[in-house]
């Protein structure tokens, strides 16, 4: 297998692993919610969420030099993808910034 298949080849692997986490995360639960049982409170995964978009920025960055240095480990589809990784999250996260923001907005403007 060359070089350039490996990463095809990582990129359908994680598809494929992301369409599956879809495909169960959409089936309906039918166990029964313990209401004692801590629930995550939403700061607590909206640090997650921006952790983990700071960490895949990082890692683009990390990358990027590495190729930039000439480093052999490091091949430029490896570079690209990990870039748009990068890219995507982060106008995610923006995304959800803005809608929240939106809805604090007009919370606030909702006469009491």
């Amino acid at each position: 297998m060359s070089d350039q298949g490996m990463p095809v080849n990582q990129i359908l692997s994680e598809m494929r692993r992301l369409q599956a986490q879809m495909a169960t995360a959409q089936q309906p639960s039918t166990e029964v919610v313990d209401p004692t049982q801590a629930t995550p409170r939403f700061s607590d995964l909206l640090s997650q969420a921006i952790e983990r978009v700071h960490v895949t920025q990082q890692t683009a960055s990390d990358m990027a030099t590495a190729f930039e240095l000439g480093q052999g480990s490091v091949d430029l589809t490896e570079v690209m993808v990990a870039s748009q990784k990068s890219s995507v999250s982060f106008q995610a996260l923006t995304q959800v910034r803005n809608k929240l923001v939106q809805a604090y907005q007009d919370i606030m403007q909702m006469p009491v």
